[in-house]
């Protein structure tokens, strides 16, 4: 049985109304309006019926679904003064509010409507007497509903911008948390659309990602009007994902698509070379072409033939035929490979909160794709922009760290744990710092807006019967960073720029 309490307060309508309606009706407002609480106060139903004008045939129906469909365990009814609305009309305002059985305390106000018909007041009633949003054939409903247990922030705490362009890993975080369930109070309102009113589903928490506000948008505004086109932003010290911006067409292409490097691959190689003995200043040849011995000759783009110069300034040009010859000298498969793999180029997921690989290497035993893969080659050689920001992470901190898009423990918790650390060296870290300093202040970087103390590497990679891919890679102040065009054209000419408004805006 439906337990009512109904609070009564006394209801008075001006003198004017009461005189005046009890000169010419039977009964009064405020009496018609008192017994129509009190028989809703006993559950009459049959008596508020007797009070309406007209009452509809399923009046007790409508009063019982209602009741049941909700789950009302109480309900406590407070009524207002009555007020004239014309000389032979009236209406009471009222609150109150309902204890549902699955939601608890639910708080209302409606409006019991009052007229004089046929010589005496009765009730209009309607179905929003019971709830004002029932006007109109709205439905009011317990559903069982799913709602997100978790809201991403920035690493301050704050909202991501709807134009941060990295929205497809955001949606991709959210979804490895499953949703909280719960049920709810909902109307369905006659457009169709739905609304919820109260729920037991808990408020979502703030997760909040590594990714920074002011980075995200620095890296989002270097993009605007350039299609096809990444940043990824890595803190050097961490491995913290700070900015990943990807107008990529297709979604989460930074993170999984692998593309050849071209030359910013260079700086793993010459990683190699200098633990092989090889130092900066230590002189090599640049010809115009090189042919590894009974096999593909490699040139230098333009066919620049700059003679003999330091492995620095080789490396600050982008000297493909020094590279290729001092690893054809230096190294053999087996030495690159290795090397290559303490840089992430190897099978792998990186559990950065929703996956992503690095790098890949071809047979390098085949000596046509041990030259092209020194110079970042597309048929040997692949990489993410994530891994190649954590390239240029790895040469600033000296440490190759597995990068991630939430805390460590969240991240592992999600993706696994991270592969282990790995530690360069200062000698080679020390030695490719002052190297990728050299190609910003004299070398293919030179001279396009970068601010001061960047470090970098720019990389053109072919494809064959494409426009070749635009990258730079770098570092500044604990933000190195990574900037892919697809089919962009020369890394100096297409990425750099788009660098340069990046750090500009930090």
């Amino acid at each position: 049985m439906l337990a009512i309490l109904v609070a009564i307060v006394a209801v008075t309508a001006a003198s004017a109304l009461a005189v005046a309606a009890s000169r010419r009706t039977h009964g009064t407002a405020e009496q018609i309006a008192r017994s129509y609480f009190q028989a809703w106060g006993r559950s009459d139903v049959p008596g508020m019926s007797a009070l309406v004008h007209e009452a509809p045939s399923d009046f007790f129906e409508q009063h019982r679904t209602f009741s049941t469909s909700l789950g009302v365990d109480e309900i406590e009814l407070k009524p207002g003064a009555v007020r004239a609305t014309g000389e032979e009309s009236a209406e009471v305002p009222f609150s109150g509010r309902r204890k549902l059985r699955a939601l608890g305390w639910w708080e209302f106000e409606s409006t019991l409507r009052l007229a004089v018909r046929e010589g005496a007041w009765r009730v209009l009633w309607t179905p929003e007497t019971l709830h004002p949003l029932l006007k109109d054939g709205g439905i009011l409903e317990i559903d069982k509903v799913e709602s997100p247990s978790v809201v991403l922030v920035t690493a301050e705490g704050e909202k991501f911008p709807a134009d941060s362009y990295a929205r497809h890993y955001l949606d991709r975080l959210a979804a490895g948390y499953p949703n909280a369930v719960g049920q709810a109070l909902q109307v369905i309102l006659p457009d169709d659309s739905v609304r919820r009113l109260i729920s037991t589903v808990d408020k979502p928490k703030r997760q909040r990602t590594t990714l920074s506000r002011p980075i995200q948008a620095a890296a989002a505004r270097a993009l605007d009007g350039v299609p096809e086109a990444a940043i990824v932003a890595i803190r050097s010290s961490t491995g913290e994902v700070l900015a990943v911006a990807d107008r990529l067409s297709g979604g989460e292409r930074a993170f999984s698509t692998f593309y050849p490097p071209g030359s910013t691959f260079k700086v793993v190689v010459a990683a190699a070379l200098l633990r092989s003995g090889l130092t900066p200043s230590d002189p090599v040849g640049c010809p115009a072409a090189y042919t590894v011995p009974f096999s593909v000759t490699i040139p230098n783009a333009d066919d620049a033939d700059r003679g003999t110069l330091p492995f620095l300034e080789a490396f600050a040009h982008s000297c493909n035929t020094s590279f290729v010859e001092q690893a054809v000298t230096r190294l053999g498969p087996e030495e690159l490979t290795e090397v290559s793999a303490e840089w992430g180029f190897r099978p792998m997921t990186l559990p950065t909160g929703v996956g992503g690989g690095c790098g890949q290497l071809g047979d390098l035993t085949d000596p046509d794709n041990f030259g092209e893969a020194v110079i970042g080659g597309v048929s040997t050689v692949t990489a993410t922009p994530l891994c190649m920001a954590a390239v240029a992470a790895a040469v600033e901190s000296g440490v190759w760290r597995s990068p991630r898009l939430l805390p460590a423990k969240e991240a592992e918790r999600l993706d696994g744990p991270a592969p282990s650390e790995v530690e360069l060296g200062e000698d080679v870290a020390g030695a490719l710092r002052e190297m990728m300093s050299a190609t910003v202040s004299m070398g293919t970087a030179a001279g396009m807006g970068l601010p001061e103390g960047t470090a970098g590497k720019t990389g053109t990679a072919e494809v064959a019967q494409q426009r070749s891919h635009a990258w730079l890679i770098g570092y500044r102040d604990d933000v190195a960073f990574a900037v892919f065009v697809r089919n962009g054209g020369s890394g100096r000419a297409a990425a750099v720029p788009i660098a340069a408004r990046f750090l500009q805006g930090l």
